[in-house]
């Protein structure tokens, strides 16, 4: 059986796993974040996608992250460096990792 803890914790069975959602996410920021750091490009932004990028990473460190937040930060990144061609492919695995945590919230 699958219970969620509302941590980043899943109980499978009599066996606690790591919550996919937030190991999906973990992983798309640690690429795109490489592919920033060794980008020899600079543009006007970057720092804001480098903050942004820092808030994901914590976030997946202290349990299911909100995902409203996720949408924001999203948003932030994907405005930050949406024009860099060499990272599209991660920023479109990161808008899928966070996608996993549910709908954008409604306005």
């Amino acid at each position: 059986m699958l219970r969620s803890s509302g941590q980043t914790r899943v109980t499978v069975g009599d066996e606690d796993v790591e919550d996919v959602r937030v190991a999906a996410l973990r992983i798309a920021v640690s690429r795109l974040r490489r592919q920033l750091a060794v980008l020899p490009a600079d543009f006007p932004d970057r720092a804001v996608a480098e903050e942004e990028l820092a808030d994901l990473a914590a976030m997946t460190a202290h349990g299911v992250p909100e995902a409203p937040r996720l949408y924001r930060s999203l948003l932030l990144i994907a405005g930050a460096i949406g024009s860099v061609s060499a990272l599209s492919r991660g920023l479109s695995d990161v808008r899928h990792a966070v996608e996993l945590f549910g709908d954008p919230p409604r306005r």
